[in-house]
């Protein structure tokens, strides 16, 4: 029997609670290098969760408990936030485009910050003139909000037959990226090299392009990992 719709945060998180796993939170903690609260629920019970509250809230419900969720710090919590908004068609999506942004300062790891990113790269395909906003993102000081640009677009790295203004899109992040390069951030040089690799798988002289103009100033690893798929 499916859990009744968590009508306040308290609901939601006594959900979360009744699939804490004994010993998982220790295991979670140590390998997301956490510092903030673990509970102690794995993926898929998260997954199983936030999918019935995507069914059973409205929008505005969904935003609220994602704001409330979040605001817990709680790791899982922050994690079902992101979930709660991650789905292509979402309407009204203001609200939850202005909540995901407002989420990006606290980044501080990559499996919180991706799943935010992930919510947010649903936003941004539903309205690319949102990228407007990302682009400011890559002159933060803020390596996560940094790095976020880069993971938030990465649907513009999979399109086969990207029309005109993916184009631009797609030749717009690669700018980001080559101002990236010279950053010694093992974060930062890692997300470079996660959109060059995507990329290359459909769009290789891209790829090659870029890299044969800024590859020699790459960290040696993620040189290596974005060419990984290039014949």
């Amino acid at each position: 029997m499916a859990p009744a719709a968590p009508v306040n945060v308290s609901e939601a998180l006594a959900q979360l609670r009744a699939h804490v796993e004994p010993g998982r939170a220790e295991q979670m903690a140590a390998y997301h290098k956490q510092t903030r609260p673990v509970i102690g629920v794995p993926n898929t019970a998260t997954n199983d969760l936030t999918k019935h509250w995507r069914q059973v809230l409205s929008v505005p419900d969904r935003v609220a408990l994602a704001d409330a969720l979040w605001r817990t710090d709680i790791f899982e919590a922050r994690i079902a936030a992101a979930k709660l908004l991650t789905q292509a068609r979402l309407r009204p999506d203001d609200a939850a485009w202005a909540l995901i942004q407002s989420w990006v300062a606290d980044f501080d790891s990559w499996a919180i910050a991706d799943h935010a990113c992930m919510a947010g790269q649903k936003r941004l395909t539903a309205d690319p003139a949102r990228i407007d906003a990302v682009e400011t993102w890559t002159q933060s000081p803020h390596m996560w909000t940094r790095r976020a640009a880069l993971v938030i677009t990465l649907p513009w790295t999979k399109q086969n037959f990207p029309k005109p203004r993916e184009l631009e899109v797609r030749d717009r992040v690669l700018g980001w990226a080559a101002g990236y390069v010279d950053d010694p951030e093992w974060f930062i040089q890692k997300a470079v090299a996660w959109w060059l690799r995507d990329l290359s798988k459909h769009d290789p002289d891209r790829t090659r392009a870029f890299l044969e103009k800024h590859g020699d100033r790459m960290k040696p690893f993620a040189r290596k990992e974005a060419a990984k798929h290039l014949p």
